[in-house]
């Protein structure tokens, strides 16, 4: 199955507690095997804070916010407007093949094949 998110797109969470807000993927974690472990890490998304302990490596000790996965289905990309949007795949006459806004028609990204 074709994957609508790819690294370095703008996405909304639509659901779970950071529901609304908005970002830039950092990673995508995609084991093949199965759907369950299909996540994506979104810049400034799902945050969560460590407290580290004094140590010799760190001295002064302190809190550490790390941004945590969330599942893929819980993202959409977000078309040129600024609104999230569902994705189709277009194959173009020349052969390049396309992600598209299903919202305007505009391509999301780069071309995923390139033209002949």
């Amino acid at each position: 199955m074709a994957r609508n998110i790819r690294t370095g797109d703008q996405v909304q969470v639509i659901s779970g507690s950071s529901r609304g807000q908005t970002g830039k993927v950092l990673r995508i974690l995609d084991a093949k095997a199965s759907s369950d472990q299909q996540r994506v890490v979104v810049e400034g998304v799902n945050v969560r804070v460590r407290n580290i302990r004094k140590s010799q490596a760190n001295p002064q000790g302190g809190r550490v916010r790390s941004e945590q996965p969330v599942h893929i289905s819980n993202v959409l990309p977000l078309d040129s407007d600024g609104k999230p949007t569902r994705v189709r795949f277009e194959t173009r006459p020349d052969g390049s093949k396309w992600r598209v806004a299903a919202t305007n028609g505009q391509p999301i990204g780069e071309a995923l094949k390139k033209a002949r």
